[in-house]
C-alpha cells in the first residue's frame, strides 16, 4: 500500500472540498523526509498543513483524511 502526501487546511472543522494530493511513495521514509522538507520550507502563516496517509488507493486516503475523529481524552496525570 503506497503513503500518500497531502495539502490541506489547517483548522479544528475538516475542510470544505478536496484535499490536494502532492505526492505518493511506496517506502514511507522517503514520504516522511519529503513532508519534513516541505513543512521546513512552508511560511508559518499560510494556513495548510500537510499530512501522510496509508492507504489502499487515493479515494480511501481522501476519505480518511475527512472522517471526523474524537479528540483523545487527556487525563489529569498526561499534562
Amino acid at each position: 500500500m503506497p503513503y500518500f502526501i497531502y495539502k490541506i487546511r489547517s483548522g479544528e472543522k475538516p475542510a470544505p472540498g478536496k484535499p490536494e494530493l502532492i505526492s505518493e511513495y511506496e517506502n514511507f521514509k522517503q514520504a516522511k523526509q519529503e513532508v519534513k522538507a516541505m513543512r521546513i520550507a512552508q511560511p508559518e502563516d499560510t494556513g495548510y498543513r500537510y499530512r501522510i496517509i496509508f492507504a489502499d488507493n487515493q479515494q480511501e486516503a481522501e476519505q480518511r483524511l475527512l472522517e471526523h475523529r474524537e479528540q483523545p481524552i487527556v487525563r489529569e496525570w498526561e499534562k
